[in-house]
């Protein structure tokens, strides 16, 4: 059986945590951040966890 390639656009995207989870960065965070409030910019500079309907492929782009 021929080893799993790591697709390597989504393991520069996603992060796994230790407890298995895949997070994500926000989106909307880059420029034009002067007509954005102070709250929402904070936001988007958190990580958020991966919706459940994007993890089935994402498993398979990550598989280790």
């Amino acid at each position: 059986m021929p080893k799993l390639k790591t697709h390597k656009g989504a393991s520069k995207r996603f992060k796994r945590t230790g407890t298995g989870k895949l997070v994500r960065r926000h989106s909307f965070a880059r420029h034009l951040l002067t007509s954005k409030s102070r709250s929402r910019k904070r936001r988007l500079g958190e990580a958020v966890e991966v919706a459940k309907a994007d993890r089935a492929g994402l498993k398979e782009m990550l598989p280790c």
